[in-house]
């Protein structure tokens, strides 16, 4: 599987510590940044994580931002991306279960190291259950993606 990884200034410790967790499992990790500890902006980095996962070029993201609130709220606003902010490991897994979460956002300023290896863990090893009320839902959210969602914006 591959997952692409974002953080802005404020998750990039935490990042640096997923990244090296999930290269020790073997995992292809597409880190799209930040790299450095110098003030940046989340939503420019849950814009690329989104667009990695919108052209198929990964099929699951990790974003961190300090709190992961901010974050979540920027990948929720691209079409076909289901952010959810976990700090737990039942949303972790029950999230792509029941809703298809595509994105696990962590709070870098919220979660310690070991409660992020584990959040990911739980989210990378989940599965969407396909169940007939799972499904009708998420059909409801397409459904509002395609009413509210500008179509001129190339996405």
């Amino acid at each position: 599987m591959k997952i692409a990884i974002a953080s802005d200034h404020a998750g990039l410790d935490l990042k640096k510590v997923v990244v090296e967790h999930l290269k020790e499992q073997g995992q292809a990790i597409n880190d799209l940044g930040t790299y450095a500890p110098q003030s940046v902006d989340y939503p420019d980095y849950a814009e690329k994580l989104g667009r990695a996962i919108q052209k198929g070029e990964v099929e699951k993201g990790i974003l961190i931002c300090g709190s992961g609130v901010g974050a979540s709220v920027a990948a929720n606003k691209m079409p076909g991306i289901r952010a959810g902010l976990c700090h737990d490991v039942y949303s972790a897994h029950q999230g792509v279960e029941h809703d298809d979460m595509n994105v696990l956002v962590l709070g870098g300023r919220v979660i310690g190291p070991m409660t992020a290896i584990e959040l990911v863990e739980a989210y990378l090893a989940a599965k969407f259950t396909g169940e007939e009320r799972h499904v009708r839902r998420l059909a409801k959210i397409h459904n509002l993606e395609e009413r509210f969602c500008d179509k001129g914006t190339g996405t």
